[in-house]
């Protein structure tokens, strides 16, 4: 709107101009650029001589360039003025607003990069509202984060200044996506001084740097080329149980999904084993594995498995099964 509001001032300016310099030229027999510059003089009110004494129609003509053209000039002005101050205000606030939410983040993820992968990671959080905040220098990737209305620091990811802008110390954890693997080991050394115990999810462009980035600290590494080429040849040799896994790991028509769910401490399912749980007949679920405190994996375990207390239950179920089961567990 204001945009619009400003090329109709121009043109109007531009009008002004065009009208009083042909009006100089015809009714006072000025040369084309004495014209002109009589027009810009008078307009501008600098006070210097005029070119050339004027006829009574040429003083006419100055006093409706007077009244005319140093209205729509200060409008113009004006409209030049607000776009840049109001734009400016706008950003600050806008700033401003954003550092508001990051401060109130709590159990939240640091994503550090917005190339491909950060986006996926982005959007895969927020269709499932896990809160997470972005940070990023690149302006075309900023703008990208803004249109999708995602929290993000215009900031560099390997100072610490960022990552405790971030909100290091209350996040659940932290994900080094940036294209260097460089950077990716220095914000883990980063994120590692700043809290040890965090989660450290890092990306490694190249295979042989995943055991430097797991040497910095980083919890588990993924190198999407290596994770991508295995996939592909999985798809080569068997189709079926690719085609399952995704039905099971993400949405689907079949609406199956595979969670995990961690037995929380006051459950009073601790000590009961999977039979006597009911897990399976009350919440139709298929567990496939439970991970102990310690670690261990077990596999398809057996009804007679006894639950304990942080034990993590990976199922495979509907929804809103998930959900329910979550409820109960915890």
């Amino acid at each position: 709107m204001e945009y619009s509001k400003l090329r109709i001032s121009f043109i109007l300016l531009f009008t002004v101009i065009l009208a009083s310099t042909i009006g100089y030229s015809v009714f006072e027999d000025m040369p084309v650029f004495d014209a002109f510059y009589m027009t810009i003089i008078t307009i501008s009110s600098v006070g210097f001589s005029e070119v050339k004494p004027l006829s009574q129609v040429g003083r006419i003509i100055t006093i409706i360039i007077i009244v005319s053209g140093i209205s729509v000039l200060t409008y113009t002005l004006g409209q030049v003025a607000r776009i840049f101050v109001e734009g400016e205000l706008r950003r600050i606030l806008g700033r401003r607003k954003l550092e508001k939410q990051i401060s109130k983040l709590n159990d939240h993820y640091i994503i550090c990069g917005n190339g491909r992968i950060g986006t996926i990671i982005c959007r895969e959080l927020s269709d499932e509202n896990i809160s997470f905040v972005v940070i990023e220098q690149d302006s075309e990737k900023i703008k990208q984060l803004e249109e999708d209305n995602f929290l993000y620091l215009n900031m560099d990811a390997t100072l610490e200044e960022a990552l405790l802008q971030a909100g290091i110390k209350k996040a659940k954890g932290i994900v080094t996506a940036v294209g260097s693997d460089a950077d990716n080991v220095f914000i883990t050394l980063t994120a590692k001084g700043l809290r040890p115990d965090i989660f450290v999810l890092a990306r490694a462009s190249d295979v042989q740097n995943e055991s430097k980035i797991l040497r910095a600290g980083a919890s588990r590494v993924v190198c999407p080329y290596l994770f991508g080429g295995r996939r592909m040849a999985q798809i080569l040799k068997k189709p079926t149980v690719v085609d399952f896994i995704d039905s099971a790991m993400m949405d689907s028509q079949l609406g199956l999904r595979m969670e995990e769910a961690v037995v929380g401490p006051a459950s009073d399912l601790i000590g009961k084993t999977l039979i006597d749980s009911q897990i399976r007949q009350r919440f139709g679920v298929v567990i496939v594995a439970i991970k102990k405190p310690t670690s261990e994996m077990v596999f398809n375990p057996t009804p007679e498995e006894k639950l304990e207390s942080e034990d993590t239950i990976v199922v495979i179920g509907k929804k809103e099964d998930l959900k329910r089961m979550n409820e109960v567990l915890g």
